[in-house]
Parts: structure tokens; C-alpha cells; sequence
């Protein structure tokens, strides 16, 4: 591998890559708001419809950290070729399923295949884009994973309001094809070298019980009473000792599957561990913010879609400078730069009412964006600047998997808390409304246009209103704080954040 690949033409090889990242990322999100129309024609219930995105990010992270291993037995090049065919053939199948299993199925299958694209996707830019330009490649790829979750609201909403759900999995086929094709053709003359590593069947087995096992105590929690029902005490203790002897198991394995000891390498376990952490928070707020305009606020798909898009603005405009001028600087400044105005950006969505007008929702998002732009290059650059060459598929693809682990953990435990503070805030709110309280008979009275029960109706619906609103402003206000915590883990990496001089798999001669 001492010669540098060149493709015959970069830029066609650039777009090819980032076209099937972006169809990948896009659809983490593209499904969020379409989940109720999903719902009412498959006939499920809300709840239920969550598994859309769920199926879909379970079977992601199990097949993340098998990235490593599966390039040393297939190649980069023909594992992502075959990827993302199967990612549109996958598309194509969920678009038409006609029941929530079936959608399911085929949404836990796009899943495993989406799991390998975005690793290789990277690894593959850093072996072909020169050492000097490295920088500008993980930027743009950086603008790509923030653009694609942004968009994937809008054009989910758009296309559900316009036309029918199906069809934000149908657009993908088109996509998938012309990217496969355009990457076998600038990469075939790349050479790799293939291993036949054993399979290390314990560690795969053990990886899909205990996070496939996790995974349904968080969706499932809440509609079980979580530990008083015995299914999820079942299946917690499933997944903590399946996780438990994953562990051990890896650790101790001379092949694993999964390599942990990628964690001896101090930069990497704390560059990790902030994207972990940062990218839960900023799952949560993408998954809230939705969620919150079209429940409390009445906006349609669209309307939230486009008053949560301003987010894109500025990492667009930002990436070639982050790209260009980021390694002049301490990352750590800007990535504890980018926390500030997160956290900053929470606190001021804890103050937001339910009369709020559009414009203050679109400039929060707004200044949101400039947090997003300074985030994922530092961050990347830091987790990888301390690993060898040959761990570059394998550490970017381990990190990816506790990234998308740690979204699916927020998703859930984001919509749990909510659901459960609004609930003992109504009960707060309503404790004042009784027979016995003449202010509240008066209300009532107006409320139900002469009638008790139409108004206690009413009535309940403004106090349903106002308990998620109170737990939407805590929640955020919560979130503000993490983002400032996290300022010191960055600081636990030490420079220099360049690649090593070994680490160019691709570099000079």
C-alpha cells in the first residue's frame, strides 16, 4: 500500500462516495416525520411506528463495528459497492410493504447493510485524497453527515404532504445505483490486501444479543412500566450479561471482531467519548424540536421541517474554511467552541412558550448551526489522530457504532422523560381544578360555553398543553448543561492532532 491510489477523476470519485453517504445519513432521519401518516396507514399506533427508526438504527450499530472485519475479508471497494446496491434494493422493499412487519423487516436489513458505508466511505476519502488535503476531506464528509439529517426532515415531510410515504424510500434507488456504479468504476484499479480473519462467533452473537436486547428495554420501557414488567427485567439482565461476556470475551480474544484495545490510544477514547456524549445531546434536540412544533405548536411535517432546517446554513458555508484553516488551530478550542454555543443554544429553547412565533424557533436553529460546523471535524480529527493505519477502518467505524448507539439511547431516553414530566406536571396543574375552587368553576363555565363537561374538556386539553411544554424547557435546559460538561473531556486529548507520519496508508511513497 505504499503507492498513493489515484482515481482517474477525484472530484467524479468525491461525489460518488459523498452522494451514497448523504442517501445513508438522510435516512437516520427522513422517516421522523412521517411516522404518523406511516402509523395511520399501516394502522398502528404512534408508539409503535417508532420502530421505523429504531429497526433501522439497531441493525446499524450491530453491523458498525463489524466494519474492520469485514473489509479485511471483502476489500473497502467491493464492501461498499455491494452495500449500497443492497441499501437501494432494501429502499425499494420498504417502500412497498404493506404491513408494519414487513416494513420492519426490510427497515432492520437497510439497516445492516447502511451499518459499513459511512466507515469505508471514510476510510476510503483519507487513502485517496493526498496527506496535505486529508483535513478538507473529513470536512466535507463532516458537511454531508449534518446536511443529510437536516434535510431529511423536509424532504420527508414534503414528500409525505405531496405524494405518500413510500416514496422517501423509493428516491433512494436512483441514488444507490448511480453511486455503486460510479465508485466500481474510479476504484477498480485500486489494489487491497484481503485476509480471511476467522470469525470470532461469540463476539458476534454476543454483540447481537446484548444490543439488540438493550435496545428493546429502551423502546419498550415505557409502554411496560419498565421494571414492573417482567419482560423487561427479562431482557435487561439478557443484555447486561450478553454485554458482560462481549466484553471480556473481546478483550481477551487474540481476533476479535471488535477491537477495544483501539481504546489504549488516549486521543481516541477521549475524542470518542466527547462524540458520544455531544451527538446524544444533539440527537435529542433534532428528535424534540419536531416532535415539539407538531404536537404542542400544530405545525404540519413541512412547516417543521423547514423551521428546523436554518441548522444546515452555516455548516455549508463554514466547511471549506473548517476544512482549510482547522489544523492551524487547537482543536480542542474549536470543538469546546462548538459546546458553548450548543449549550448556549438549549438554554435559550428552556425559555420557548407555546405562542412562540416561527422566526424564534429558525434563529435558534440557526445559531445552532455554527455549534454543528465547529463540531464534527475537530472531533473526527482528534479520535483518529492518535491511531495506526491499518485502525483507521476499524477505529472509525467503532466510534460511529457508539455514536449511533448513543443517538438510539437519547432518542429513547428523550421521549421517555418527556412523556413522563408531562404527565406529573398535568397532575401539578390539575390538582387546582375541583368542584370546591370557584375560580375554577368560572373557567369551566367559559371554557364549555355554559356546559362543565365540554369545558373540563377543553380545559384539559390547555394543562395537557402546558405539562409538555414545562418538560420540553427542562429537558432542553438539562441538555445546555451536558454540552458544557463536556468541555472537559475534549480537553483530556493531547496535541498534535496530525495524522503520524506512519499513518499515511497512502501517503508519499
Amino acid at each position: 500500500m505504499s503507492t498513493h491510489f489515484r482515481p482517474p477523476n477525484l472530484a467524479v470519485t468525491t461525489i460518488g462516495l459523498s452522494l451514497a453517504t448523504f442517501m445513508q445519513v438522510l435516512d437516520t432521519t427522513i422517516a421522523n416525520v412521517s411516522l404518523p401518516t406511516i402509523a395511520g396507514n399501516l394502522g398502528v399506533s404512534n408508539d409503535q411506528s417508532t420502530w421505523v427508526i429504531t429497526s433501522f438504527a439497531v441493525s446499524m450499530a450491530i453491523a458498525l463495528p463489524l466494519t474492520g472485519f469485514l473489509t479485511r475479508r471483502f476489500g473497502e471497494v467491493k464492501l461498499f459497492v455491494w452495500c449500497t446496491l443492497l441499501f437501494s434494493f432494501t429502499s425499494f422493499m420498504c417502500g412497498v410493504s404493506q404491513s408494519m412487519g414487513m416494513l420492519l423487516l426490510f427497515r432492520a436489513l437497510q439497516g445492516a447493510v447502511a451499518g459499513p458505508m459511512y466507515p469505508i466511505t471514510q476510510s476510503l476519502l483519507i487513502g485517496t485524497y493526498p496527506n496535505e488535503k486529508r483535513g478538507m476531506a473529513l470536512a466535507l464528509l463532516s458537511m454531508v453527515t449534518v446536511v443529510a439529517p437536516i434535510a431529511g426532515p423536509i424532504l420527508g415531510g414534503w414528500i409525505t404532504d405531496n405524494y405518500s410515504w413510500p416514496w422517501i424510500f423509493f428516491i433512494n434507488v436512483p441514488i444507490g445505483i448511480f453511486a455503486s456504479v460510479v465508485v466500481a468504476n474510479q476504484l477498480r484499479g485500486k489494489t487491497e490486501r484481503l485476509e480471511r480473519p476467522r470469525v470470532d462467533y461469540v463476539g458476534l452473537v454476543t454483540l447481537i444479543v446484548g444490543v439488540g436486547a438493550l435496545q428493546i428495554v429502551l423502546d419498550k420501557g415505557n409502554d411496560e412500566d419498565w421494571f414492573n414488567s417482567q419482560f423487561i427485567v427479562i431482557t435487561s439482565i439478557v443484555s447486561a450479561v450478553a454485554l458482560a461476556v462481549f466484553l471480556i470475551w473481546e478483550l481477551t480474544d487474540k481476533d476479535p471482531i471488535v477491537d477495544l484495545k483501539l481504546f489504549r490510544h488516549r486521543n481516541f477514547t477521549a475524542g470518542t467519548l466527547a462524540l458520544i456524549l455531544a451527538y446524544a445531546a444533539f440527537f435529542s434536540i433534532s428528535l424534540l424540536v419536531p416532535l415539539w412544533l407538531q404536537q404542542n405548536l400544530g405545525y404540519t411535517s413541512t412547516w417543521a421541517g423547514f423551521a428546523t432546517a436554518p441548522l444546515g446554513i452555516i455548516p455549508v458555508l463554514l466547511t471549506f474554511f473548517v476544512g482549510k484553516y482547522a489544523m492551524r488551530t487547537d482543536l480542542r478550542m474549536l470543538a469546546a467552541a462548538s459546546f458553548v454555543v450548543m449549550g448556549a443554544t438549549c438554554f435559550m429553547r428552556s425559555s420557548f412558550y407555546l405562542q412562540i412565533d416561527f422566526y424564534h424557533v429558525a434563529i435558534v436553529q440557526l445559531w445552532q448551526g455554527l455549534g454543528v460546523a465547529l463540531f464534527f471535524m475537530p472531533t473526527l480529527t482528534i479520535l483518529l489522530s492518535d491511531l495506526q493505519t491499518n485502525e483507521i477502518a476499524a477505529g472509525s467505524g467503532l466510534a460511529t457504532f457508539l455514536r449511533t448507539l448513543g443517538g438510539s439511547f437519547a432518542a429513547s431516553i428523550t421521549t421517555l422523560m418527556w412523556t413522563r414530566r408531562a404527565v406529573s406536571h398535568h397532575e401539578q396543574l390539575a390538582e387546582q381544578i375541583n368542584p370546591f375552587n370557584p375560580a375554577a368553576q368560572t373557567a369551566l363555565q367559559q371554557y364549555g360555553h355554559g356546559s362543565l363537561q365540554r369545558g373540563a374538556s377543553a380545559l384539559n386539553g390547555i394543562i395537557t398543553q402546558q405539562g409538555f411544554q414545562i418538560a420540553f424547557n427542562e429537558i432542553l435546559h438539562a441538555l445546555g448543561w451536558i454540552f458544557l460538561s463536556l468541555i472537559v473531556v475534549i480537553w483530556l486529548a493531547k496535541p498534535p492532532f496530525t495524522p503520524k507520519a506512519g499513518a499515511s496508508s497512502s501517503g508519499g511513497h
